[in-house]
């Protein structure tokens, strides 16, 4: 098992109404000037805009709004985030939606304070030393960056999506109201289920085995959310399972998965290659590409993925096979992506094969030009990076 520090200073208030709560939150934090950051026009036509605005009004606190955070948020408008904070004073950032507004808001946080170009840390150029204060009405259970320390942006030129981790971003309260999921159309509901698994997942399949508790809590949550997501695809007024996929997707991100592990990024490394290079919903490209990782680093480690298969799948324990035991699994996993309307291999992903030369540019983009290696429980060179996009590119 390995030493770990575990930090999760985000504040969650959970539940119907929970948004009541929001003045009383941004007060608490010494807020002024209020940016409200938001995606399309959903936020406003579901009525929720206006009430956090109404609520923000009649609490004396001022604000000014930005809207147009796109799926994959880009740089272009976190630079207009960042322009409109310092002509407006603003001094606490809101965000209404889900990841992409989320990470745009952490890395509008990030640029306000500083005196370069944002996208430095995202280009490995500098280290952020302060960012302005996040907080989250949340909408959309998928991406966790409601509790996490990560962010994740588009660069518009090249669409190259790049991430960075910093415990400066970290929201300063989550308010999750479930009923606010109602709406989700089905294939954004099953992406969201879908990466919330691979947050555990990515960490789960580990090199460190030791990790009992840990890898019971992953085991149960994962559970949990398989069967949660099933039951709010036939009802999407099912408050009890919205809940329980919304409150999984903070503890898959909040690094509590994690304790004691060392996590495997690799499949997000590869899918954010995908996203940025074809639009891609972030969830789908994750469940087309985890098969072929899968596959790929397997052999290496048939007793993780045995125990995967029978403690989350369900598989049938093969004693005497347990590589037989470990791919069960992994088809098992494959079945239930596709159950949930998921694709699971590049194809279903984008409608046609890539090309060799698409290959090619998620490969390149992937290892930087062939200059990092991605992986820890295996470490991937371009190479494998390659063989592993290949084989995600066949039915």
């Amino acid at each position: 098992m390995k030493d770990f520090n575990f930090y999760a200073p985000t504040r969650v208030v959970f539940g119907r109404e929970s948004e009541a709560r929001l003045p009383e939150l941004v007060k608490q934090y010494g807020a002024t000037k209020v940016l409200v950051h938001y995606g399309g026009g959903s936020a406003r036509r579901s009525g929720l805009l206006d009430k956090v605005e109404q609520m923000l009004r009649e609490a004396g606190i001022d604000f000014v709004e930005l809207g147009g955070v796109v799926p994959n948020p880009l740089l272009s408008k976190v630079r207009e985030g960042i322009d409109l904070c310092r002509r407006e004073g603003v001094d606490f950032i809101l965000a209404v939606g889900g990841g992409s507004v989320i990470d745009s808001s952490k890395a509008i946080g990030y640029g306000v304070p500083y005196e370069g170009d944002v996208w430095d840390f995202w280009d490995g150029k500098a280290v952020p030393q302060t960012a302005m204060p996040v907080g989250v009405v949340l909408t959309i259970p998928a991406a966790g960056s409601e509790m996490s320390s990560s962010a994740v942006i588009t660069q518009d030129e090249g669409m190259l999506k790049r991430g960075i981790n910093s415990d400066l971003c970290r929201c300063k309260f989550a308010i999750m109201n479930p009923e606010r999921t109602y709406t989700l159309p089905p294939y954004q509901t099953a992406a969201g289920a879908t990466d919330i698994m691979m947050h555990t997942m990515e960490r789960y399949f580990s090199k460190y085995e030791d990790a009992t508790l840990t890898d019971a809590i992953a085991e149960a949550l994962l559970r949990t959310v398989k069967d949660a997501v099933v039951e709010v695809l036939r009802d999407p007024e099912d408050y009890r399972n919205r809940a329980a996929i919304m409150w999984a997707s903070s503890l898959s991100h909040n690094d509590l998965t994690e304790c004691g592990l060392e996590k495997d990024f690799a499949s997000h490394r590869l899918e954010h290659e995908l996203s940025g290079l074809f639009g891609v919903t972030h969830g789908a490209g994750l469940a087309a590409i985890w098969g072929s990782w899968a596959r790929y680093v397997m052999d290496k480690h048939i007793a993780r993925f045995a125990k995967f298969a029978v403690n989350v799948m369900g598989v049938t324990n093969d004693f005497t096979d347990p590589r037989q035991t470990a791919l069960r699994g992994i088809e098992a996993t494959e079945r239930f992506f596709e159950q949930i309307g998921m694709p699971t291999n590049i194809p279903a992903l984008i409608g046609r094969e890539a090309t060799d030369e698409e290959i090619e540019t998620l490969v390149t983009k992937c290892s930087r030009g062939g200059k990092i290696t991605i992986g820890a429980m295996e470490v991937l060179t371009s190479d494998d990076m390659a063989a592993i996009y290949r084989m995600a590119n066949t039915l």
